[in-house]
């Protein structure tokens, strides 16, 4: 008995042992489980980690959570900055034609809002049941069980993360909570690097942006030119589909759309506007920047809104110093793209101050071009008045004086002819130095010649250059008063042609009174007539009547090396 005692119990029954067996497989499937989840948490976390682009981490941090927690949906909604709503949703799981189908993303309220509000893990286990969902649109597929965990970036809530519809039915449990947090937290690191590499690059491009700019500004581009390049290239770093400046009308309350480039550029281009019910000019108001989430139905703008159709965010930004207004600068973005952002705007306040100085630029340089032309002015007045016409005077005592020993009657008339001739000539001379003199004579009273001077300056303005100019003939002299009123009416109906449907970089008007007629010239190396659309030639229409009033003729013609050529040609004879 002593030696079965020693013995000690008997073997496991069969079932209690194959019980442990089963336990001990399962706790290692577990532990197999828990390893394979971390292992890939682990290179989630590394995947996102890795792109610098902010979009795409957006998306692969939506993309690890769902294989995560095997969830069938997933999305991340990037909170505003006016902390109510979502500015981006961006979800996962959904193709593109359901998504069109179910119409506009989810903006921030309902279940999404109360994560915005208590920004702390929510579970669900009928989504619908939650007391501030607001059910789903049609054509939107069920959804039941759901997950949400905040990302935070720093101490700032950036978004949240949202997992519905768990693969296997059941619920998301606290594990699921546990590594979308992890996630979270490394989403956050990651986020931050990504915003940091965009705002490093973005102020990268604007450097070299400036850089450009100055380049242009140093070489004596033109207004326009200079113009052009910062619509450009504003456009091109902010994303912007459409680029409009607008310039102030001098001594008007108004402002003109000189250039317009991108979607809808046709309805901004040359475009005179009201400051009241603008969008540029509530800038100008404002005295700074100013944006706009949604520009169609922004209630400051109440002048012509419909010309913003199909276009959302906006911003505009005054050109100009305290003491004086320049214009603004517009940006806006398609009614679907995302509001311009803060890092995009600031850097945009120095580059308006760059194009301030730009047109700064282009005022002094267009002062002293016109400086130089007064100075030339002067010195060929008193050149023409102390040499020229003192020798063809001379030279006409000396012919009159020669006369008389001239027997031949045919010889006597061509020498009086010759007299004759040399008078006009100081006549013309004469007329010429009133007019390089009176060049700052004031408008009332002035003549043909400076008014001619004084309307293509005022065009220059809205050409961005100054046309060449030239005159001959007794300008002054022999066109009527009339005549010399339709005269300057057929110039500014031409160069405003040429600033509104040519795109010239140089123009050439010409005024000559010869053989009793007066003929205006107007040439430009322009796009050239035959491009013009009818609605254009109303303009056209116009002149030729006031030259038929005359018994004139009008022509306008394109141009062999480009551009167009007008000639508006009047006979003087009996006109009054």
């Amino acid at each position: 008995m002593g030696v079965e005692e020693a013995r000690g119990p008997g073997p496991l029954p069969r079932l209690r042992l194959d019980e442990l067996l089963e336990e001990l497989q399962v706790r290692i499937d577990a532990v197999r489980g828990t390893r394979n989840r971390l292992q890939g948490l682990l290179e989630a976390v590394l995947s996102v980690g890795q792109e610098l682009d902010l979009s795409q981490v957006l998306r692969r941090i939506v993309e690890a959570a769902i294989v995560l927690v095997d969830a069938e949906y997933g999305a991340v909604g990037v909170i505003g900055e006016d902390r109510r709503g979502l500015s981006q949703f961006l979800p996962v799981g959904i193709d593109d034609e359901l998504r069109a189908r179910i119409g506009e993303l989810p903006s921030g309220h309902g279940l999404l809002g109360e994560l915005i509000r208590h920004p702390e893990p929510l579970r669900l286990h009928e989504l619908a049941e939650h007391p501030a969902s607001s059910g789903f649109p049609p054509h939107h597929p069920p959804m039941h069980t759901f997950v949400g965990v905040p990302i935070r970036v720093r101490e700032a809530v950036f978004g949240n993360l949202y997992l519905t519809q768990k693969r296997d039915g059941g619920d998301f449990d606290d594990e699921d909570v546990a590594v979308l947090q992890t996630l979270a937290a490394a989403a956050g690191v990651a986020i931050e690097n990504a915003r940091l590499y965009e705002e490093v690059r973005l102020r990268e491009r604007w450097l070299r942006l400036s850089a450009e700019f100055s380049g242009s500004l140093l070489s004596g581009a033109g207004e326009t030119q200079v113009l052009r390049l910062m619509v450009e290239r504003a456009r091109e770093i902010t994303g912007a589909d459409l680029g409009v400046i607008a310039l102030v009308v001098p001594g008007r309350e108004e402002l003109h759309e000189v250039l317009a480039l991108g979607r809808q550029a046709g309805a901004h281009h040359d475009i005179v506007l009201p400051r009241r019910g603008t969008f540029a000019g509530t800038a100008l108001t404002a005295g700074e920047l100013v944006t706009s989430d949604d520009i169609r139905k922004d209630p400051r703008i109440t002048y012509q809104p419909a010309r913003w159709d199909g276009l959302g965010p906006a911003v505009a930004m005054p050109l100009g110093t305290p003491d004086r207004e320049r214009g603004v600068l517009m940006l806006a973005r398609h009614a679907e793209e995302q509001p311009f952002s803060a890092a995009e705007l600031t850097p945009l306040v120095g580059f308006a101050g760059q194009a301030t100085l730009a047109l700064e630029l282009s005022d002094r340089r267009r002062d002293a071009e016109q400086m130089s032309l007064l100075e030339d002015r002067d010195r060929i007045a008193r050149d023409l008045h102390d040499l020229a016409i003192q020798r063809l005077f001379a030279t006409g005592m000396t012919l009159q004086s020669a006369q008389r020993f001239v027997q031949h009657p045919e010889a006597a008339e061509r020498l009086m002819r010759a007299v004759d001739d040399l008078d006009t000539t100081i006549k013309i001379i004469r007329s010429t130095i009133f007019g390089l003199r009176e060049r700052d004579a004031p408008p009332t009273g002035a003549g043909l010649r400076i008014r001619v001077v004084r309307a293509v300056e005022e065009a220059a303005r809205v050409l961005g250059f100054t046309p060449a100019l030239r005159m001959e003939g007794l300008v002054d002299v022999d066109v009527p008063g009339p005549v010399a009123d339709d005269v300057l009416a057929v110039l500014g109906e031409a160069l405003t042609n040429v600033a509104r449907h040519a795109r010239a970089s140089s123009a050439e008007v010409a005024l000559v009174v010869r053989g009793g007629a007066v003929t205006l010239s107007v040439l430009d190396d322009g796009i050239g007539i035959t491009t013009e659309p009818d609605a254009h030639r109303s303009g056209l229409a116009n002149l030729a009547a006031r030259a038929a009033q005359r018994a004139g003729t009008l022509t306008a013609a394109p141009r062999e090396d480009g551009g167009t050529r007008l000639v508006w040609t009047v006979p003087l004879g009996q006109q009054g």
